[in-house]
């Protein structure tokens, strides 16, 4: 349990500075809401989703939340993990404690998720306001942000486990995070998507995100989300003890 070590360090820098980190998720998904769910929705009317007629303003708000989760902790556990790496040497003052690099990443990958948390805990507050998310089953995506946020960190650490400066996280960004941003059922649903798109798309992790996210702010909770569901555990299942292995390679050398 010595990582909570780690996640308390982090912990205590980020109150000196939560006041910036506060503006964000306070801000984004009310400019999203009115260019696109106020501004957009009138051009593009009710959506079908699961064989319902649900408004454009409901079908995006969700996806926000999940791309929120994504993005908190995925680059939480790249920028920021690699320049408490590489330019702040946090890492090695840490390991000259009694702290295991697998204490040490572990904290890392938590506090990642333990932003994912905070963010989508402050922007589904936001979205309430406008009435698009159904209480209680709206409340599960709170702990969804957990999982979520596990397993976008764990692949976050993976890469600042393999890319050599903070200049190539450009790479993962443009070719796994942009693609997943504009394509994982986002702002259309993937059924809109050429038939092998639509193949790749299921394979993306935020595309089961985003089909959680919907399905429990829309009030549905059923077997349906099953599969999502595992799909998360078995990534942090596998890219968890990954991300520390990697990192565990780099750090020893």
């Amino acid at each position: 349990m010595r990582f909570l070590r780690v996640w308390e360090r982090n912990l205590l820098v980020y109150r000196q500075n939560w006041k910036i980190s506060f503006i964000p998720p306070l801000l984004e998904p009310f400019f999203y809401l009115v260019a696109f769910g106020v501004g957009l929705s009138a051009l593009v009317g009710n959506v079908d989703y699961q064989g319902s007629e649900i408004s454009y303003m409901l079908f995006i708000a969700p996806a926000l939340l999940a791309i929120n989760i994504m993005n908190n902790a995925f680059f939480e556990s790249t920028y920021a993990s690699f320049v408490r790496m590489y330019y702040q040497k946090t890492f090695d003052a840490m390991m000259a404690t009694p702290l295991t690099i697998e204490e040490i990443i572990t904290g890392e990958i938590a506090w990642g998720a333990t932003k994912s948390v905070i963010a989508t805990s402050i922007m589904l507050g936001v979205i309430s306001l406008f009435g698009l998310i159904r209480y209680p089953e709206g409340l599960l995506i709170i702990p969804l942000a957990l999982i979520g946020g596990i397993a976008f960190g764990s692949i976050g650490m993976i890469f600042t486990a393999i890319v050599p400066n903070i200049e190539l996280f450009n790479l993962p960004v443009f070719l796994f995070i942009t693609p997943m941003f504009l394509f994982s059922g986002t702002f259309f649903p993937i059924e809109n998507l050429p038939a092998w798109a639509q193949h790749i798309a299921i394979l993306l992790p935020l595309t089961h995100l985003v089909n959680l996210t919907r399905s429990l702010s829309l009030g549905i909770f059923d077997m349906s989300l099953l599969p999502g569901f595992c799909y998360f555990v078995i990534s942090c299942i596998v890219f968890f003890p990954l991300a520390i292995h990697k990192m565990h390679r780099r750090l020893i050398k």
